[in-house]
């Protein structure tokens, strides 16, 4: 069997959570099957990285599918090469489908929060490289979706998801809670056509028992020194990094015997001029660090040098940094969110994510009380070892040569 795959997002330089699902599916599929060929279509040239993933793997090759605009790669040109050179199966880990494809298509949707949040998300509009096609496209799009959709990204992902869960054979879900939630939003899709996939996380990168010479060696690099609580993801609204200020604020007005600092590790995005006045306005600038998108082989570390993990999000499709965090043995704090209850179990301490001295309270008992932070790290251990990329790749792969 041919199976092709979107691999667009897997072969970017700056990952986070879908790009390195659509990675690391490739390089476990790599891994497990020899039996059937494996296609890859990459907007962009091929990165060492990726390269890597499959190499000595006859069975997989790639396809680089040149494209003259910044946008509408999966809709324009990967739709011209499902006409004239259609595998098997088609497979779409990270983004949408394509206008054209094979009847057996499989999509994996990781979350629908821009419909449940949408004031969480920012509408961009689509950016073009040739003068003038932006209106052009924006015109297109109104006139084909009769006025309801623009060249924006958000139009774009309302679109594109009622477009797959009408088109695709088969959708994968990250999480029960994300295809409930497909099912409550968007009524007419059978519930026989979504099947829940875990994600993984890289066993042999996040583990407990880094050297603590080489953690601080890693945080030198960056300019940390322990101790500190320790978030991962983007700053923006929907992760609701702007309360962990706040909680942090409360933590040093009313318990100033905890010292911990916060790091924030993870990119700039909607919402994160919220971040910064939050910091300015509790006079937090000595006590929070940014230190932007940091590679994976340097995570683990600084996981491994926190005193405990938070993770405030609004909404999540799955959570990957609390598994990540868990597998690190670090006590961990997260949102009272059914989707990290599913994942998280009883590993983890919650707090009300609407209540900044909910979590300012969780920062303080993830500190002050040692035996919860032994049962915590304990427990987290035994959670982790429930995922990881291999068993996500099985899973999808029996999905994939099941139609």
């Amino acid at each position: 069997m041919l199976i092709g795959l979107d691999a667009s997002r897997a072969n970017r330089p700056h990952k986070t959570g879908t790009e390195w699902y659509a990675f690391y599916l490739i390089k476990s599929l790599a891994a497990i099957d020899r039996h059937n060929c494996y296609r890859l279509y990459l907007d962009a040239p091929l990165s060492p990285e990726l390269e890597a993933t499959v190499k000595n793997n006859a069975n997989f090759s790639f396809k680089f599918l040149k494209w003259p605009f910044r946008a509408f790669w999966t809709l324009g040109r990967l739709s011209l090469e499902m006409i004239f050179h259609r595998p098997d199966v088609l497979f779409i880990p990270a983004h949408t489908l394509p206008l054209v494809h094979p009847r057996r298509t499989v999509n994996t949707i990781h979350d629908i929060a821009f419909v449940r949040e949408h004031n969480l998300y920012l509408s961009k509009r689509m950016q073009q490289s040739i003068p003038g096609s932006r209106r052009l496209a924006d015109f297109f799009i109104r006139l084909f979706s009769g006025g309801k959709y623009g060249a924006n990204s958000l139009d774009y992902l309302y679109w594109s998801t009622a477009f797959a869960l009408r088109r695709a054979k088969k959708i994968i879900t990250v999480s029960q809670f994300t295809k409930e939630e497909i099912l409550n939003v968007y009524p007419a899709t059978p519930a026989a056509k979504i099947s829940v996939v875990y994600n993984g996380y890289n066993t042999a990168l996040y583990r407990p028992d880094y050297e603590l010479k080489a953690v601080n060696e890693v945080l030198e690099k960056y300019g940390l020194s322990q101790s500190y609580f320790l978030y991962v993801g983007r700053l923006e609204k929907k992760k609701n990094t702007p309360m962990l200020i706040e909680a942090l604020a409360l933590l040093r007005e009313n318990y100033p015997a905890i010292k911990e600092k916060l790091v924030l590790a993870g990119d700039a995005s909607f919402g994160y001029d919220e971040v910064r006045y939050a910091i300015e306005e509790f006079n937090l600038n000595s006590d929070v660090f940014m230190t932007g998108w940091v590679p994976e082989e340097d995570l683990p570390y600084i996981f491994n040098g926190a005193s405990a993990f938070i993770f405030p999000s609004k909404h999540e499709g799955f959570g990957i940094p609390v598994i990540q965090a868990l597998a690190c043995g670090l006590p961990t704090a997260v949102s009272n969110l059914p989707v990290l209850r599913e994942v998280a179990g009883d590993a983890v301490l919650y707090f009300d994510q609407n209540d900044k001295r909910s979590l300012a309270q969780a920062l303080v008992e993830i500190i002050s009380d040692k035996d919860k932070r032994r049962l915590l790290r304990h427990k987290g251990l035994v959670r982790a070892r429930q995922f990881s990329w291999e068993k996500c790749a099985r899973e999808t792969l029996k999905i994939l040569t099941s139609l």
